[in-house]
């Protein structure tokens, strides 16, 4: 009988299935491991304007959520999404410590695509004092590498590995920068560190691909090669290979937004 690895996802829904958990459980599917989730909020949109609103998921539901998968099934591997509250970013991080969750990957989601705001400054503030320090690697991008680490900003190369060894004095074990289509030039670095070597992971940014969940799916994608024994090296090498698949074969769904395509790794191939 075939057994997958299991991975857990603490994050909300995205209604239109681009980004969140949804975008989770497809990067674990496709990846071949078992994907639960721990849901967080509902993110609706309206219809007419696109115009986003978050409803949360009571703190005693996703505490519930969260021993049916612990105690009830166990996971080789998790990670975390939208954490809307400092009281969930605590409630995340007792949990990792009363079971000594394995494979902890943090993705600090604080702000909204094509935003610098920080969502909910109390819940960013409580990712960077009790997660950052309980992770095993944790995936910011640019504008969120700077506000965990008090930098002005992180455009340059320097500044993404600057941003890490920040990062890794602060107690993540490993640390993995997103430059994206907010770095300077033609080409998306992300910059992975043990906190002793780096190594740059170079793709040519794509013109007008839709970039909507591409954060979680990274995040995702990462967790999934943990949760299948992979070293952190080999795992980060992998999500960045599946998220520049399905940003290269993104779609459009509808006038306000597309989405990554999370069939891509496995139906063209490494790219």
């Amino acid at each position: 009988m075939t057994r997958l690895n299991r991975a857990l996802t603490i994050a909300g829904s995205d209604t239109s299935g681009g980004a969140g958990m949804e975008a989770d459980l497809k990067t674990f599917e496709e990846l071949g491991v078992y994907g639960m989730t721990a849901l967080t909020c509902i993110v609706t949109m309206d219809p007419l304007t696109w115009e986003h609103n978050v409803t949360p998921i009571g703190l005693d539901i996703v505490e519930k959520q969260l021993k049916t998968i612990i105690e009830g099934i166990g996971i080789n591997a998790m990670k975390t999404g939208m954490l809307g509250s400092a009281a969930l970013v605590e409630l995340v991080a007792h949990t990792i410590d009363k079971y000594q969750l394995p494979n902890v990957v943090i993705d600090p989601v604080m702000v909204c695509k094509g935003s610098t705001a920080v969502m909910v400054p109390e819940a960013a503030e409580a990712i960077k004092e009790l997660l950052v320090k309980r992770c095993d690697i944790i995936t910011p991008n640019t504008v969120e590498a700077a506000y965990l680490t008090g930098m002005a900003k992180v455009e340059t190369i320097a500044d993404i590995k600057e941003a890490a060894n920040r990062l890794h004095a602060m107690g993540a074990k490993h640390v993995v920068i997103k430059g994206g289509e907010r770095m300077l030039g033609d080409e998306a670095v992300d910059i992975f560190t043990d906190g002793e070597t780096f190594n740059e992971m170079a793709s040519k940014k794509l013109k007008n691909a839709y970039n909507h969940g591409a954060g979680c799916t990274y995040s995702a994608a990462v967790t999934a090669g943990l949760a299948n024994g992979l070293s952190m090296q080999a795992a980060v090498c992998q999500a960045k290979a599946f998220v520049t698949a399905a940003l290269k074969h993104s779609f459009e769904l509808n006038n306000f937004s597309g989405a990554t395509n999370h069939t891509a790794y496995k139906k063209f191939g490494v790219l």
